[in-house]
This record gives structure tokens, sequence and C-alpha cells, in this order.
């Protein structure tokens, strides 16, 4: 049994379990429909949102951008043309030549965007300070920063309306790839976990934290890991803003605080979830032990692994009731009005090929004012439906147990939820 080395001895003897009590146990993966679609229904939301940012941000009044000069960074599930078509409610289309231009609906709702982002600055330089002070080198690669603008809700711009509007926050390395902490505020050292329980009882450092625990319907845990998870929880929390270089590698301890870091990076999102590439990517920047990649799959009752839209998505259980968020940031609020005025869009498109088939013209009509743009092969079929669940290799290394189609009647969408960040 190892044990803590002298800097850590606060923590109770008794309260230690093997180190490897949980490495070869088998964890099943149970899906939750619920969780699944708080994440799939953000379904082409990024390049729509890029779209957007190109047409109102980027491009001058009148905001009217020629198809081909759209930024080839946007990443179009399938051609730009038969993208911008499915949203007539947000993108206004011209032939000859081919020219994109925001509706005014769209226009109206960047308008409220653009003041919701002006209202929570001071959150948004808060939470991306609290990022970098989890950082044992107090600095994060700027391009890593900027991939994670969307999961921190802030401006496509952050890097010239956020950051030099905060010098006493944020400076950027010699070089300009890093993005340094200037100030580290005690204050703001405060973990979301910690917070809870201040405000439930009462915390100091070194007492035991529980992580909250939801389970959907039909999953089991072997008695021998309810044991292990039993103990665990009763581990004292060490929380993400400490140095926990102290500790001892491959422990129950070091697994404890490495799930309060992965806990608290979703809970500065605006959305309690992140992709499961960006996190790793992040986890290995804040230094984060070898194996942490398999800590998500281990705790299925803190994090829940979504497999939707051909990606895996890391979601933060707890912080959502069903698929919606028990805490909505004013961020999402103004996200969840984009995807409706998406929604509208389809509706319209639907019911204008319903219209086209009963009159008999078919697929004539649509599309006819670009043919001449050498658009061929726009109406190519595309696979909608996601097959995303399929476990990666390192899922399947933790124990990772997908279960048939046949249970998925069994899953409860009623996820619950225990805090409210």
């Amino acid at each position: 049994m190892p044990l803590l080395p002298a800097r850590a001895r606060w923590a109770p003897a008794a309260l230690l379990v093997p180190a490897r009590g949980l490495l070869e146990a088998r964890v099943p993966w149970v899906r939750d429909r619920a969780l699944d679609h708080a994440v799939e229904r953000e379904h082409h939301l990024v390049p729509f949102l890029l779209t957007k940012d190109a047409l109102l941000a980027a491009a001058p009044p009148p905001h009217v951008v020629p198809l081909h000069s759209l930024p080839s960074t946007i990443p179009f599930p399938f051609r730009p043309l038969r993208f911008l078509r499915l949203y007539p409610s947000a993108f206004a289309l011209s032939p000859h030549p081919i020219e994109v231009s925001p509706t005014p609906r769209l226009s109206a709702l960047h308008a409220a965007e653009a003041q919701v982002v002006d209202a929570t600055r001071p959150d948004a330089a808060d939470r991306l300070l609290r990022l970098l002070m989890l950082a044992p080198s107090r600095a994060l690669p700027l391009r890593l920063v900027a991939r994670l603008r969307f999961d921190l809700g802030l401006a496509p711009d952050f890097q010239r309306s956020l950051l030099p509007n905060y010098p006493d926050y944020f400076a950027l390395s010699p070089d300009g790839t890093f993005l340094e902490l200037v100030c580290y505020r005690k204050d703001l050292a405060v973990s979301a976990m910690q917070s809870y329980a201040q405000r439930t009882g009462g915390y100091k450092v070194g007492d035991v934290v529980s992580f909250p625990l939801s389970f959907p319907r039909g999953f089991e845990l072997d008695k021998k890991v309810r044991k292990w998870l039993d103990e665990w929880q009763r581990l004292p929390y060490i929380s993400p803003y400490e140095d926990g270089s102290h500790l001892a590698p491959r422990s129950d301890i070091t697994e404890k605080r490495t799930v309060a870091v992965l806990h608290e990076v979703l809970s500065l999102t605006v959305g309690k979830k992140m992709e499961k590439e960006v996190l790793v990517k992040l986890g290995e920047a804040l230094r984060l032990p070898p194996g942490f990649r398999k800590v998500v799959a281990r705790h299925p009752g803190i994090f829940y692994m979504s497999h939707k839209l051909r990606t895996q998505t890391v979601v933060l259980r707890e912080s959502y009731r069903r698929h919606m968020l028990v805490d909505k940031h004013p961020m999402m609020g103004i996200r969840y009005q984009y995807l409706h005025l998406m929604h509208m869009g389809k509706e319209e498109v639907g019911k204008g090929k319903g219209k086209d088939r009963k009159s008999g013209r078919g697929e004539q009509m649509i599309g006819e004012e670009f043919s001449a743009e050498g658009e061929d092969g726009d109406n190519e079929d595309y696979d909608d439906e996601e097959d995303g669940d399929e476990l990666d290799e390192e899922d399947m290394e933790a124990g990772v147990a997908s279960e048939d189609e046949e249970s998925d009647d069994n899953i409860n969408e009623d996820t619950g939820s225990q805090i409210a960040h």
C-alpha cells in the first residue's frame, strides 16, 4: 500500500486503498439518451457560428460575402453551399455570382450576442484566469486557448477585445505563443466542489468532499468496484488549485485530485462539456499524471462520455437535469436561440421540399438558381446519422464495455443533478 509523502500526511492513513484498486476493474459504459441529446442538438452549431462571424464580425456592411471568400478554416460538414441552404432563416443567397449575407433575424441575434459578450466579459476573464491558475507553469499555449474559445464562451476576437482590457490578469509570452498569468488571485482559487461544500456545511483544507454521483438506469457496478468507490469518495479532497506534485503516483489520492482537476475544467466551461480530444490536450498542458485519459471512463457517475456527432464528448453529469443545464450561462441562452433559428430554417427547407414533391417538380427548383455556378454534386448523399457509438482504444483498455442496442429502452433519461454551479 503506497504512503503519501510527508507533505500530505494530514490524509488519514485508514482511508488509503491499494493504488491499483480500480485499474483492473471492468466499468461498463451505458448510453444516456438525455445527455446524448444535449450533445447532439448542437449538430452543425460550430460551422454555423463561424459562418455567422465571417459575415457579421469580419465583413464590412452590408455584410455580403462571395461564397468562395468564406474562410477555408470553417469546418463545413459538406459542401458550403449545401450547408448554407439548410438554414434559409439565417443565410440569404443570391446567384450570379453566388453571394451570402445574413438575414435580419440572424443580424438581430448577433447584436443580442454582442450585448451578452459585453455583459459577461468580467466573468469570462475570471474563468480564463482560473484556467491559467490550474496550470503548474501558469501559462497555456495561445493556440490551445483559442481552441477552447467556444467552450469558455469567449468572443471570436478575445485576443483583441478581452486580453488587453485585463493587463493585471494576462500577458503574452515574448514570442507571442503562450498566454501567461500575471496575477494569481487567491480569492478565485476555490473550486466548484469547494464552493458547494462551503454552501452546504462548511469546508476546510483536508476535509472529505464526495463527488456527486448519478448513474443511468441499467447501470450496475461490481460489488468490489462499489466498495472501492465508497472508500475513494472518503479520501480527502485536494483542490485542483493546490500543488499535487508531492502525491504518490498511481495512487487513489492522486486519481481523486485528477478527477478534481477535470471536474473543475468542465465547470469552467459554459456548456459543462468538452470534446475529449480537446480535454486531453488541455490535460497534457496542465501536466496531469500519465493515464489521466482513462479516468473519465473509470468514473461514469461523475462524467459521461457521449459518442455522438462522430466524436467523443465528456459531459459533467451533475450540471444537467435530463438534457437541460441546471445553471444556464447567458452565452448558452444565446446559443439556444441560434439553435432555434437553425431549426426554423430546416423546417422551412423541409416544407419547401414537400410542396415541390406534391407539385411534381421534385428537386428541379432546389438550387436551380445556382446550377450555373458549377456546384455539381452538391446534392450528393450525406449520412447525417451518427454512428459514433464506437469506443476508442483507450476506453477499451480502461475496461469500458458498450451495451447492446437492446438495452437502450431501459436507460433512464432523468440523470438528475445534485449540484448547481
